[in-house]
């Protein structure tokens, strides 16, 4: 009893102080003190204006009390992290988030044996779309139905869609065995709007990835994925601007890659698309083969043979850009020839316009068989000789032989007749192989990447040595390739006469040995013409038979045809080493040839009275460009100038010696500079 008595007071304080503590209550005090002692009130305004607004105060609490129990609510992470990669299971599931297991879902319902529902496949298509944004965009945020976020998941998007997809929209739409139209497809309005948004997606990968390996991936999907491509213009003209890019700029299995792309696109559309592409493929090229060196070497090639494969499509379409563009070439040619300007020569003399001409010639034999480009064969044949002959000077020999060797496969392979001998013929008979060189060089130079030599090169031995070899080897190759001919006995005459006047004039053993060869080899094959030339009983005119006595010459064999042959693989042999010792090189760092560091001035070779003392031998061989002597060393050098021809002049030469040796020690000076731990 008596407890409960105590606790009642207890109670009533606590409410009490309650009230106290309450706002309306101090609000009322506070009014009271007003009206009691107006001087404290104001003094209490003026310094704590914080025990008057009491009721502000504890609002604010209230609100921040709120606001930190808000903040605190514990909740799922979203960030982008590497964590993401890692799925928490007993976490929420984000609205939109896609997981691996969502990707694995999705990859069982593409490779299952049911029907594809177009719900599935419009689902993976929108989220391919969320995570090209996810990767294109700047800040990495999307806004859409589904949001991909870590690379594991991103990954796994993108390797479903490249391995499973195309498979699965052919299932769709019933192309599995029957290879037709898809446009043609009952199923196809249905697709079609999500396969534009993919479609638009993939060109967007594709344009932003640089690395080789993710290249070639995902250009095989897009020729998988090419036949709809083909179905809509404007993807077409999107996806084919990109891949001429990729066929004249990259690695070589992505340049192999988007062609094949190129001419499957082009082939499901080709009357809307083909002139188009034949333009742009050769511009692309003319722009790209403008610098040549062993390097680009293949990649011009193959953009040559590839552009030929592209003009073989159509002939009657092909005709007309390849009638305009020889036209091109045979104004720039006139220009030369009648305004004697260099510009004017400098339009003709250069890389693009010999790798057109060599596209032009490449494409004329190989469809030698169809007569839809023939009737351009004389005017392309015109414009490579007259190129020849614009400038027949000494410097522009290597552009020489890059045309004749143009000229002789066009005939070889249209079987037509060209006039070649006097070209080659002419560079014998015009220049004086006796003249003394006054520039040794070590090897020959190479004519394959040169159109023109400067005069210094004209002046080393490896220049003659270089003329010669091409002399040679196209003289063999055009008279082989003649040597089953019924005229050969009258087509040699020319090179006979001329190669024997050589003979007579040149004093060089080494020309005079090798084109002697040669000679031997045509007057043999010329005597092995006659012999079965004069077995013949059919009249000359009758080209039947004398194409038929050609052909049975030519499965026999000539004695010229068979030394080419011999020649011309220990030829490629030499050629492929030569190549691979150049890419060696190019790999390897410079190297300073440096001489060797005497340690002490005690090791320091006094000079003998054989010869001054040298401190950079063979400096002919060009060792100046690594090493320039200070005045110094320059002075140093400067006494050692002695002529030892004469015994009378010893004393003299033992003077200066002595006169070396008192600067020894600058000599030491020199060998300090050139310490191994300054390199």
């Amino acid at each position: 009893m008596k407890n409960k008595k105590m606790n009642k007071p207890s109670s009533e304080n606590e409410s009490d102080s309650e009230e106290e503590l309450s706002p309306e209550t101090h609000k009322k005090s506070l009014e009271k003190l007003k009206k009691i002692d107006p001087d404290f009130y104001n003094f209490l305004e003026e310094n704590d204006e914080n025990l008057l607004n009491f009721e502000d105060d504890s609002a604010d609490d209230a609100s921040d009390k709120d606001e930190d129990d808000k903040t605190h609510i514990p909740g799922p992470i979203t960030g982008d992290s590497d964590e993401s990669d890692f799925e928490d299971e007993g976490a929420k599931p984000v609205q939109g988030r896609v997981t691996l297991k969502m990707v694995a879902q999705w990859q069982a319902e593409l490779q299952g044996d049911g029907k594809i529902k177009l719900k599935s496949l419009t689902t993976i298509i929108k989220v391919f779309n969320a995570a090209m944004l996810r990767a294109t965009s700047d800040d990495g945020t999307t806004e859409g139905e589904f949001k991909v976020e870590g690379s594991s998941v991103f990954n796994a998007v993108i390797q479903m869609c490249v391995l499973y997809l195309p498979a699965a929209i052919k299932k769709y739409l019933g192309m599995e065995q029957s290879g037709k139209d898809p446009q043609k497809c009952k199923h196809f309005i249905k697709i079609k709007g999500p396969l534009v948004a993919y479609l638009k997606d993939l060109l967007k990968l594709l344009g932003g990835i640089t690395s080789d390996n993710i290249l070639t991936v995902l250009l095989k999907h897009l020729h998988q994925m090419s036949v709809y491509v083909a179905c809509f213009n404007s993807i077409s003209k999107q996806a084919l601007k990109k891949l001429i890019i990729l066929w004249s700029n990259s690695e070589e299995t992505v340049r192999v890659l988007a062609f094949l792309c190129i001419l499957r696109i082009t082939r499901n559309q080709q009357a809307a698309l083909l002139n188009l592409v034949l333009k742009a493929m050769y511009l692309t090229y003319v722009k790209n083969c403008k610098f040549v060196s062993p390097s680009t070497w293949p990649g011009i090639n193959f953009m040559r043979r590839s552009l030929v494969e592209m003009f073989t499509l159509d002939l009657n379409v092909a005709y007309h850009h390849v009638f305009l563009y020889i036209r091109q070439l045979a104004i720039h040619l006139r220009n030369a020839i009648v305004v004697q300007k260099i510009e004017n020569r400098q339009a003709v003399y250069n890389w693009q316009f010999v790798n057109s001409l060599h596209l032009w010639a490449d494409l004329i034999s190989a469809t030698s068989n169809k007569p839809q480009l023939q009737p351009l064969l004389y005017p392309l044949v015109m414009v490579i000789t007259h190129t020849i002959k614009l400038v027949p000077t000494h410097q522009y020999y290597p552009l020489r032989f890059h045309c004749v060797e143009i000229l002789i496969n066009l005939s070889k392979e249209s079987d037509t007749f060209i006039p070649v001998l006097p070209f080659l013929v002419e560079v014998l008979t015009t220049y004086d192989f006796n003249k003394k060189h006054k520039k040794v060089s070590m090897k020959p130079l190479d004519f394959s990447c040169v159109l023109r030599l400067a005069k210094s090169q004209l002046a080393e031995n490896g220049f003659k040595d270089s003329v010669i070899d091409r002399v040679y080897g196209l003289l063999l190759e055009y008279m082989a390739n003649q040597s089953y001919s019924i005229a050969f006995p009258d087509l040699s005459l020319l090179a006979i006469i001329q190669i024997k006047q050589f003979l007579k004039t040149c004093s060089v053993s080494n020309y005079t040995k090798r084109l002697r060869q040669l000679l031997e080899k045509i007057e043999e094959n010329s005597k092995f013409i006659e012999k079965e030339r004069a077995k013949v009983s059919f009249a000359l005119n009758d080209e039947k038979m004398v194409a038929a006595w050609e052909a049975r010459i030519k499965t026999k064999g000539t004695p010229l045809l068979t030394f080419f042959e011999s020649w011309n693989k220990v030829n490629k042999i030499q050629k492929r080493k030569k190549i691979t010792k150049n890419d060696e090189i190019a790999g390897e760092l410079p190297m300073i040839k440096r001489p060797k560091i005497m340690e002490t001035e005690d090791k320091v070779p006094k000079p003998e009275n054989k010869g001054p003392l040298v401190l950079f031998p063979s400096d002919s061989e060009g060792e100046e460009d690594n090493f320039k002597l200070g005045e110094e060393e320059e002075e140093v050098e400067k006494p050692k100038k002695v002529k030892t021809k004469k015994k009378a002049n010893k004393k003299k030469e033992n003077k200066k010696e002595t006169k070396a040796e008192i600067n020894v020690p600058d000599k030491g000076d020199v060998v300090q500079d050139f310490s191994v731990r300054d390199w």
